[in-house]
Order: structure tokens, then C-alpha cells, then sequence
């Protein structure tokens, strides 16, 4: 994994990305992180698997993975959106997704904040974060 430089803006995960498009997965200016829409790929095999709800599992892992590579903790989100497909699992995916966010941030008080919308997404994916980050002590 990839960590960040001072100087750098472009942030890049192994195993993640969006194919040819010529578009970083993430970005830090600053003290403050954003980032392209986080899929729900297997880092290790790039691919994306089938199942929606391991989908969910994945795209917060690589949310992780993003935040380290920009020199970001969890508890530097400021806000995270997520875009989820319509279709008739969309409660089992709400559910998925609490289930990874309470995970995440575990304390009432101390959560950033969270939209969820729907979207069209393609090429097989059921969801997508997008996350802001403003990062500590720099």
C-alpha cells in the first residue's frame, strides 16, 4: 500500500482503481483528503465479486486502505456518502452497511456524517463511498 508524500496530491491503492481512466482513487491537499468513488473490488484480486453484501465489506476496507495511503484515520472523516443501486436487496444492503459503519464508528457521539443515495451504478457494482476527510495533527 501506498502511503502519503508530502508534495504528492494523487492518492493510489494496489489493486484498486478505475481501470484505464487516468483517475486516482483519492487526493490530499493539505490537511484535507477526498476521494473518487471507492468500489466494492477484492484489493487482492482487483476484481469485484458478485455478491452485494461482500461488495459492502470490501468497499469499507478499501475506505481503510484509502485513508492510510492519504495519512488519514477513521477518525478524520468528516463525511462519508455512499451511493447504493436500486433493487431488491437494498434493505439487506442498508442493513450491510450499518453493520460495517457501526464498525467503523462504534460511539453515538463521535460519527461523521453519512448520506445515502441512489444511483444507476454500472459495470456490476451495488455501491460506492465517496469520503472527505480532514486529517490531524498536520
Amino acid at each position: 500500500m501506498t502511503s502519503f508524500v508530502a508534495g504528492k496530491r494523487s492518492l493510489h491503492i494496489p489493486g484498486l482503481g478505475h481501470g484505464k481512466t487516468p483517475i486516482p482513487m483519492g487526493a490530499r491537499v493539505g490537511n484535507l483528503l477526498c476521494s473518487s468513488g471507492i468500489n466494492g473490488a477484492d484489493a487482492a484480486t482487483g476484481k469485484l465479486p458478485e455478491d452485494p453484501l461482500t461488495q459492502v465489506k470490501h468497499a469499507f476496507a478499501n475506505l481503510q486502505s484509502l485513508l492510510t495511503a492519504g495519512g488519514a484515520t477513521l477518525r478524520d472523516v468528516v463525511k462519508l456518502t455512499v451511493y447504493l443501486k436500486d433493487g431488491p436487496n437494498q434493505k439487506a444492503m442498508r442493513e450491510a452497511i450499518n453493520i460495517e459503519w457501526l464498525a467503523c464508528f462504534p460511539h453515538e457521539d463521535d460519527r461523521p456524517a453519512r448520506h445515502i443515495l441512489i444511483y444507476e451504478l454500472q459495470n456490476g457494482m451495488a455501491l460506492q463511498l465517496e469520503v472527505t476527510a480532514l486529517v490531524q495533527g498536520t
